[in-house]
């Protein structure tokens, strides 16, 4: 792979990266909001949404995590 199109490759690893660590930080925020919901919630549809919520997101994440793995594989 010549040169230029590694250069493009690591910018979309970037951005992927960026865009993963975003994720991550919603992530962390909808599990301490779930962790913190009071006692009476936990039972709840809400509750049941911000799990899922997570999940997705953690999903996302290591769907990143491929794509970037995937990306530097390309470059080698």
């Amino acid at each position: 792979m010549n040169r230029p199109r590694r250069d493009a490759l690591q910018r979309i690893k970037d951005h992927l990266s960026a865009f993963r660590d975003e994720l991550e930080t919603l992530r962390d925020e909808e599990s301490e909001y779930r962790n913190n919901m009071p006692e009476k919630l936990q039972n709840s549809e809400k509750n049941e949404r911000a799990g899922t919520a997570v999940e997705s997101l953690s999903c996302s994440m290591d769907n990143l995590d491929e794509a970037i793995d995937s990306i530097e594989t390309a470059c080698e």
